[in-house]
C-alpha cells in the first residue's frame, strides 16, 4: 500500500471536522512551503545534488530548523539511492514520509494530556507573555470540559497587568471558576489556595496559569521551582503535566524560549499557538527534533475549538494531501 494510500486510512478514524482544522490551519505553510516543493519537484528533470540543495533551502526557510534539515536531507538521499528514485515527482510521498517518521521517531508517548484515571490532575502552564498563554488555558479548560471534565483555573500570573482579569474572562466564557488573589501576589500562594479548592471540589483538572515575564531568567526559574515545591508538596506526584506555550510566528525565536524553559522546568509538552497564522510551520518539526519535547497541542485558528491535539499524520496529509492524491493518480495512470 502507497504511503497516501496508509495516511489516508491512518486519519480516516478521526472526524472530517479534525482533518479539515489541519487543512484550512496550515493553509499559509501549505502555500509557501509545500508550494515551493511542488514547484521544485516539476523543475527538476532529476534527483541530483543541485535538487537537494534548493530543498535544504526551502526546508530552512520553513524554520525546520538547520540540525533537523541536515538529518532528513541525508535520510532521504539514502532512500533516493535505496529506492533508485530518478524522477522528482517520486519525492513527494518519500519527503512526506520522512517527516511523520521525524516527528514520530522513537518516541513512544502519546502526545495527548497525562490525566489521572482517579483523584486531581494537576497542569502547570508556562510561557512568556504574548504568546497567547492565557488564551491557551481558556482553550483548554474548554476542551476538557467538552470530554467531560471538571475543570478549575489558578490565577498564577500575578505580576502581568490584566493578567487575572483576562483569565477571568475565559472562566465565564467556558463556565469555569478561577481562584485568584489581589495583583502583585506572591503566585505559589495563588497556587496554594487553588490546590485546596481543587481537593474540596473533587475537581478532575486543575490549570495553573504562571508568570511569564520577570527581572531575569534566574528569578523565573526560581519562581517556577516555588510554585512546584508547592504542588509537589499538596498533590504527590503532581505536576503531571508542565506545558509551555510557544508562538509558532516567532520561529527561532521560540526555539530560544524553549530552552531557557527546559532548563527552568521539566517540560513535558509544547502547546504551539498561532500555527494558522505562519507560514513557517517547519518550526513543529524542529521542536520535536531539537528539544525532544512533544508538541502536544496546536492552535489553528481563533475559534473556542481551533485549539488541536497534536497528530504527526494530520499535520503532513494538512501540508501534502493535494500534491500526495495528484502524485498517487499518476502511479495509477
Amino acid at each position: 500500500m502507497s504511503f497516501f494510500k496508509k495516511l489516508k486510512e491512518s486519519i480516516s478514524n478521526q472526524t472530517t471536522s479534525v482533518t479539515e482544522k489541519f487543512k484550512e490551519g496550515l493553509t499559509k505553510t501549505r502555500d509557501s512551503f509545500a508550494g515551493r516543493v511542488n514547484d521544485l519537484v516539476y523543475r527538476y528533470r532529476k534527483v541530483d545534488e543541485d535538487f537537494f540543495e534548493e530543498l535544504e533551502e526551502i526546508l530552512i526557510s520553513a524554520d525546520v530548523g538547520v540540525s533537523t534539515v541536515m538529518e532528513l536531507i541525508d535520510e532521504l538521499k539514502d532512500e533516493v539511492k535505496k529506492r533508485n528514485i530518478q524522477d522528482p515527482r517520486d519525492m513527494h510521498s518519500v519527503i512526506s514520509e520522512k517527516l511523520v517518521e521525524i516527528y514520530q521517531g522513537d518516541f513512544d508517548e502519546e502526545n495527548s494530556l497525562n490525566l489521572q484515571e482517579t483523584g486531581l490532575t494537576v497542569v502547570l502552564v508556562v510561557g512568556v507573555n504574548g504568546v497567547g498563554k492565557t488564551t491557551s488555558i481558556g482553550k483548554l479548560a474548554h476542551k476538557l470540559k467538552q470530554d467531560g471534565k471538571s475543570v478549575l483555573l489558578a490565577a498564577g500570573d500575578t505580576f502581568r497587568a490584566g493578567a487575572i482579569d483576562q483569565l477571568e474572562v475565559w472562566g465565564e466564557r467556558v463556565g469555569v471558576s478561577v481562584i485568584k488573589q489581589s495583583e502583585g501576589s506572591d503566585p505559589a500562594a495563588v497556587v496554594y489556595d487553588a490546590l485546596q479548592a481543587a481537593k474540596s471540589r473533587q475537581v478532575d483538572v486543575l490549570l495553573c496559569d504562571t508568570a511569564g515575564r520577570l527581572q531575569n531568567k534566574v528569578n523565573l526559574m526560581k519562581e517556577l521551582e516555588k510554585v512546584k515545591r508547592v504542588i509537589e508538596r499538596e498533590v504527590p506526584g503532581a505536576p503531571h503535566e508542565v506545558l509551555l506555550v510557544l508562538d509558532a510566528t516567532t520561529g527561532q525565536n521560540a526555539m530560544s524560549q524553549a530552552k531557557t524553559f527546559t532548563q527552568a522546568t521539566d517540560v513535558t509538552g509544547i502547546v504551539l499557538t498561532k500555527l494558522d497564522g505562519t507560514a513557517k510551520g517547519g518550526i513543529v518539526l524542529a521542536i520535536r527534533n531539537e528539544l525532544n519535547t512533544p508538541v502536544k497541542f496546536v492552535g489553528l485558528g481563533e475559534k473556542m475549538d481551533d485549539l488541536q491535539e497534536f497528530d504527526p499524520e494530520q499535520f503532513v496529509f494538512g501540508l501534502f494531501s493535494d500534491m500526495l492524491e495528484e502524485a498517487e493518480e499518476r502511479k495509477e495512470d
